[in-house]
């Protein structure tokens, strides 16, 4: 499967940055139940009980393989990787469980003037470690009393972009 991958959820255009964060934990929701050979597996989740079966796509197995990760990300999910340029994988894309495919990390990601990460918007909290982002959102964004989130996000969006900051829905 060709990355970034791009759905439209609910009107909201999703583009997955490849940065791995939405995984990092999930080994403390995810565990090997079972294995059956080098690239299929039973994945269980701890608190639903589900089990279903997964295989390492073909084209990741040479990642899959390299288990150092976990040196790092002790928690990580049992299937994540990075390549060399520190990008992420989901070893089992194609057989992924369900609650992996429905997950969205972010409402708004926020780049910066290099089109870099400064932030992203998770329904309306921010999350950036960006000083001045953080300053704009506490004086101009953090208090709007607007109800409609389609008006929030346009109303966001605009505020972000005439501070020189690049806005993805």
């Amino acid at each position: 499967m060709k990355y970034p991958i791009t759905r439209r959820c609910r009107s909201i255009v999703f583009t997955c940055q490849q940065c791995g964060e939405c995984c990092t934990h999930m080994g403390l929701l995810h565990s090997i139940k079972d294995t059956y050979s080098d690239s299929k597996f039973s994945l269980y989740n701890k608190y639903t009980g589900e089990e279903i079966a997964v295989m390492v796509d073909p084209d990741k197995f040479d990642l899959f393989i390299d288990e150092s990760i976990f040196l790092k990300l002790p928690e990580g999910c049992p299937f994540l990787r990075y390549d060399l340029k520190r990008k992420a994988y989901c070893t089992i894309h194609r057989t992924r469980p369900d609650i992996c495919r429905e997950f969205r990390c972010w409402r708004l990601l926020i780049l910066n003037f290099r089109g870099r990460r400064a932030g992203r918007i998770i329904r309306r909290t921010l999350c950036s470690d960006d000083v001045i982002l953080k300053q704009l959102w506490e004086r101009c964004i953090r208090n709007l009393r607007i109800a409609d989130d389609a008006v929030w996000r346009e109303e966001v969006t605009r505020l972000l972009a005439t501070s020189g900051y690049i806005v993805q829905n």
